[in-house]
């Protein structure tokens, strides 16, 4: 498609300086989850098919990062639903994971589940991303679901109950989660195409988070301090995408060592709130939130980033981008309207 800016040529050190909040910016820097791939063909006129294709969207949007994730680093799980997807740009089938769904219920099955190890990891896509890397371009892994996996593997609901009736399976699933996230997350930290990682949980939903504070600093917090240590030590910033009203426990967050917040919605909390509470602690990321994508017209869009960036952007620590993701049923041009805009800003 025809876009009206020109092609990105990327500076990771310009971006990484709002990752660690050092100061105010020339230019806005650009942040996303990812974007669904029906976008992204949009966007290129091709199918995504090859980390080059990635990195020419990237480059086509303006980014100074292209996301690589690792195979065999995931825990399969059964079950599920789905549905036709009437999205603006349709994939075949939109798919749900359901809460009674889960493929460990005790012991017995904790020990015949065939549990992922180091040595399942798959690095050729890092390698192969690594080797269309133009300048001033780096890779950020996505890495960590330490709350979802247990929920997919249990059943948000029989995870609930275990906590109580069988605690000593939840610790030890939990272990075993957390356990083979540390081993990538050490090798990742210590690789120089690697510019940043990043944590994705959601730990939340509207009001509140899925388990109580509680739970959530006695099972998944350790865990997410041990990754940023292990990051810190070889100079990798750690990105936190997480859904959800998190207000009990930002402060856990924070210390955890989490340098930046992703996943904002105005209901729960406008991106401007964000930065005016906690944003000399983090760095915050995106934020124009993605029903108001979908449901407004481009100068509303247009003047709704230039509202945010007036707020955000002063003092440094933030990046113009969606409140999610780009999800296939946001209005292409609302989209581009969005960066536009951004690229377009200057304080």
């Amino acid at each position: 498609m025809n876009l009206p800016f020109p092609k990105y040529k990327p500076d990771f050190d310009h971006f990484k300086r709002a990752l660690l909040r050092q100061g105010e910016l020339e230019r806005v820097p650009l942040y996303e989850l990812f974007a669904d791939w029906e976008i992204m063909k949009a966007v290129l006129g091709r199918p995504v098919q090859t980390p080059a294709d990635l990195v020419e969207y990237q480059l086509l949007i303006g980014y100074d990062f292209v996301r690589a994730y690792i195979p065999g680093c995931a825990f399969p799980t059964k079950g599920g639903a789905s549905a036709p997807d009437t999205a603006l740009l349709p994939k075949r089938e939109r798919h749900f994971h359901q809460a009674q769904m889960g493929c460990i219920k005790n012991w017995a099955d904790f020990e015949s589940y065939k549990w992922p190890s180091p040595a399942d990891f798959d690095f050729s896509q890092i390698e192969e991303t690594a080797r269309v890397l133009p300048d001033g371009m780096k890779i950020k892994v996505l890495l960590g679901h330490v709350l979802e996996d247990p929920m997919r593997l249990m059943g948000y609901e029989d995870l609930s109950l275990a906590l109580y009736d069988q605690p000593d399976l939840v610790e030890e699933l939990f272990n075993r989660v957390g356990k083979l996230y540390e081993a990538a997350y050490l090798a990742c930290a210590q690789m120089d195409c690697i510019g940043f990682l990043e944590i994705s949980d959601d730990l939340g939903f509207k009001t509140q988070t899925m388990f109580s504070p509680e739970m959530l600093r006695k099972y998944v917090f350790p865990w997410y301090k041990r990754y940023c240590d292990i990051c810190h030590q070889y100079g990798k910033p750690v990105v936190l995408h997480s859904c959800g009203n998190l207000k009990e426990i930002y402060e856990d967050l924070i210390s955890c060592g989490i340098d930046a917040k992703h996943s904002y919605e105005d209901q729960i909390m406008p991106v401007e709130e964000m930065k005016r509470q906690y944003g000399h602690r983090w760095a915050v990321l995106g934020g124009i939130d993605v029903d108001f994508l979908c449901r407004s017209s481009e100068e509303e869009v247009r003047r709704r980033v230039r509202q945010v960036l007036d707020v955000c952007l002063p003092g440094g620590g933030y990046a113009l981008g969606t409140g999610n993701t780009v999800a296939n049923y946001v209005p292409l041009n609302n989209f581009i309207a969005m960066v536009d805009e951004g690229r377009k800003y200057r304080l």
